[in-house]
């Protein structure tokens, strides 16, 4: 078989951007698709597929546990509580007390809380009338010019007189109008005094709706009766609504007897997580209790919870009242959650949305086979067949070989050095064609000689280059021409027979012409022109080998001229020395712009 084609790039006429339609409607019905690339790998395949299988497996998982395949709608829900419980605390001056929701309670209730007093300071018989101040932090006087008449800040019980008065025997404060006696008492007692509240028990009522699926429930289940919530409470049963308040402050990681002294917050949270598809239909309310308050005394300004309201009453027509510095633990009762319906389109864009994690297969093999860790032969072979790298028309790469150098050598053109003398970038191995070994054995007659139909080498004219290192080049003043067969001094390569067996005979060339068009026949002068652009193929076929489609061959100056001599231009362009016009089919350069 004759010596197959090498990859040559031609150059081809520019066109002007003016020719170029800027519009191409049937550009629109055309279809392109990725280049892939097939490795029959019993490894890759099975590693392929045990990736693939485990993404799947991940995306179903997760697909049922999150339920993806639905639609889902928040919460919307309205809460309601009932207290009761009963308690009996002996009260310094006052004797036994009774407390009922109605005192224990406090005067109001917010939305979705309710409010349980644990501890008390009470100040009995205030009156209207003038009284001395507490002596609290500094409000002590000596004589009437320390207190200014109609003062009063934000920790006075009333506006001052303007009197100097005594408190007790050791003291004296300013007078003031206020209800009187003022309290006085500010440390909560110890043990709290209403600690039979942690026995007390809330009812709560919470009806939640669902308007994107016009779903209505109530956490008080169809099936309780009366007789359930009588007996039941949320201890025992998760979803009983009756909740103990010592169990609810136990809940949330606190001691109810400690936290009753001072008072806090507590969340009861009630998640609802519904899913409405009729064979796995659920919803019930789940609990859970948080402290929702700072409780650390010595980490926070006013610690606790407490408010101050009183009850009056007429003693001789005269207006008296009670005043109840409460303590106590507020509930807040948070409601939050979500229901489920399964919905077609949900299903559709989480599956879309999944496809891409199958990337992750392509990308992790990818990696394999482009590092060691697999075959370095193998990524080789798989990154020129899968990339096709463009080259850069300012910047492009040239092979170069040397007879006297085993490896090709890649490097850039440069605007200051000849080509001989530009560095390289790397150096790679030759990549034999075995398809043009085989051609040269079969055309190639018993033994190497000279062949009669080769033109005998040309004497270079003029003084040898400075960059010549074989006496065979002629001199050049472009730089990307200024390059030798050898790296160091020695004998050129086109004095070797089988340059003049490979490269000059003309009957392999016409017979590399003819494999590729059977019809092919030498017409006049442009039959040389196409032997000669035969030959500088064989060149780059037998030195350089299969290059890679991003780089671009360099031919030595000494082969250009020894081709040139043996197939001349009938219009005498070969007969001058080496220069741009004779070697621009020959030597492969980058246009500059």
């Amino acid at each position: 078989l004759p010596p197959p084609e090498p990859k040559v790039q031609q150059k081809s006429p520019k066109k002007s951007s003016s020719s170029m339609p800027l519009c191409d409607p049937l550009g629109l019905c055309q279809y392109q698709t990725n280049k892939l690339v097939r490795i029959r790998s019993v490894r890759l395949g099975s590693l392929k597929w045990s990736l693939n299988g485990a993404i799947l497996l991940f995306i179903c998982v997760m697909m049922l546990w999150n339920r993806k395949y639905q639609e889902f709608d928040l919460v919307v829900s309205s809460v309601t509580t009932k207290v009761k419980g009963v308690a009996q605390t002996r009260l310094p001056g006052v004797g036994n007390l009774v407390w009922d929701m109605v005192d224990y309670s406090g005067p109001s209730q917010d939305k979705n809380s309710f409010f349980v007093v644990t501890n008390v300071i009470i100040t009995r018989s205030q009156k209207q009338g003038k009284c001395p101040e507490v002596p609290h932090k500094g409000r002590v006087c000596h004589t009437d010019n320390n207190c200014e008449k109609g003062a009063w800040d934000q920790q006075s019980h009333g506006i001052q007189t303007g009197s100097c008065v005594r408190f007790d025997a050791m003291k004296k404060t300013c007078e003031v109008s206020a209800w009187c006696p003022v309290e006085a008492k500010t440390t909560p007692p110890r043990p709290a005094l209403l600690g039979a509240a942690e026995n007390f028990t809330v009812l709560i009522k919470n009806n939640i709706r669902f308007p994107a699926f016009n779903f209505i429930r109530r956490n008080i289940l169809p099936q309780m009766n009366d007789a359930y919530l009588r007996s039941c409470h949320w201890g025992s049963d998760p979803l009983c609504p009756i909740f103990r308040l010592g169990d609810v402050v136990r809940e949330a990681g606190e001691q109810f007897s400690s936290m009753a002294v001072e008072g806090g917050v507590i969340g009861i949270l009630i998640e609802w997580d519904c899913n409405l598809d009729r064979f796995m239909h659920r919803c019930l309310p789940k609990y859970s209790f948080r402290r929702l308050d700072e409780k650390e005394s010595n980490r926070t300004l006013y610690p606790g919870l407490n408010f101050r309201y009183a009850k009056y009453n007429l003693v001789n027509g005269v207006e008296e009242r009670t005043l109840y510095k409460a303590f106590g633990i507020r509930f807040d009762v948070m409601v939050f959650g979500q229901a489920g319906k399964f919905s077609f389109i949900q299903l559709i864009i989480y599956i879309g949305s999944t496809l891409s994690y199958y990337a992750l297969t392509t990308v992790f093999i990818d990696w394999l086979i482009e590092t060691s860790c697999y075959s370095a032969e193998v990524g080789q072979n798989y990154s020129e067949r899968k990339v096709e790298s463009v080259p850069d028309t300012q910047q492009c790469i040239l092979y170069v070989s040397y007879i006297d150098e085993t490896k090709l050598r890649l490097v850039k053109r440069s605007h200051k050095k000849s080509l001989q003398d530009v560095k390289p970038m790397s150096v790679q191995e030759r990549r034999e064609d075995a398809r043009h070994l085989g051609a040269v054995l079969f055309l190639l007659q018993p033994a190497v000689g000279v062949d009669q139909d080769a033109a005998p080498a040309p004497a270079p004219k003029g003084r040898r280059p400075s960059w010549c290192r074989c006496g065979g080049c002629s001199a050049s003043s472009l730089l990307q021409e200024q390059l030798c067969c050898r790296r160091g001094d020695g004998v050129c390569i086109t004095s070797s027979p089988l340059f003049e067996k490979l490269v000059l005979r003309r009957p392999l060339l016409e017979a590399v012409l003819l494999h590729r068009d059977p019809l092919w026949a030498p017409a006049g002068g442009a039959g040389g022109a196409i032997l000669r652009q035969c030959a500088y193929e064989q060149y780059i076929s037998w030195r350089l080998g299969i290059l890679p489609s991003d780089t671009q061959p360099a031919i030595p100056s000494c082969c250009v001229g020894r081709i040139t001599a043996a197939f001349p231009s009938p219009d005498g362009a070969d007969k001058e020395p080496l220069s741009s016009t004779s070697t621009s089919d020959a030597l492969t350069t980058c246009h500059s712009n």
